[in-house]
């Protein structure tokens, strides 16, 4: 069986992903990737960011897939996959000075995204860097017919999931101190949300 899994929107979104972590990610030495999926983005942007030490996590059911991508890089600078569920704290005792997460919000339930948040706030540093790429909602309204389509498409897979809004996704990480240093718009209806924690 070939555990290694392929992914297409990761490969149409690692560019413009990519050209806004060499930016935010600059100065940065940690960073924890939340929900590292297939594991294509952390193989694409750790040889990019070679400054950066790059972690990997999700669910142990993914973990497979990750090392088998890992495992072809080979890359000094990204790690295996760590077990992280955000419904569990085990994942809170390390510590990072960026945290990045890629297409995981929607997927969750409500109650996932505020653990997701408390959970980052625990494990960033001072001056650490939050950064979330994904579609969402401004003042409770699709920026897209597409955006729609996708939150129904969601909607009837998993009830819990959805495409967030803007606003109360910002209150659960002021909640943790973060304070929105950027609000980036981002291909295919996408956006990119850069908080710092002072």
């Amino acid at each position: 069986m070939n555990d290694k899994l392929f992914s297409e929107s990761c490969v149409q979104n690692r560019a413009p992903i990519l050209a806004v972590l060499r930016e935010v990610f600059a100065d940065r030495r940690r960073v924890l990737e939340i929900g590292s999926g297939t594991g294509q983005h952390a193989v694409y942007f750790a040889p990019e960011l070679p400054h950066l030490l790059w972690q990997t996590a999700d669910v142990p059911a993914h973990h497979a897939c990750i090392r088998a991508w890992l495992d072809e890089a080979a890359l000094p600078n990204a790690l295996p996959p760590l077990a992280l569920d955000v419904n569990d704290t085990a994942w809170h005792s390390d510590r990072y000075d960026a945290v990045f997460s890629a297409n995981t919000l929607h997927i969750m339930g409500w109650p996932e995204v505020e653990r997701f948040f408390a959970g980052v706030g625990k494990v960033l540093e001072p001056d650490g860097v939050l950064t979330v790429y994904g579609p969402l909602n401004y003042n409770g309204r699709y920026t897209s017919e597409s955006n729609a389509r996708f939150d129904a498409w969601l909607k009837a897979r998993d009830p819990a999931s959805g495409v967030r809004d803007f606003e109360t996704v910002d209150a659960l990480a002021r909640a943790q101190g973060l304070v929105l240093h950027r609000d980036i718009a981002m291909p295919a209806n996408n956006r990119m949300l850069v908080w710092r924690k002072p």
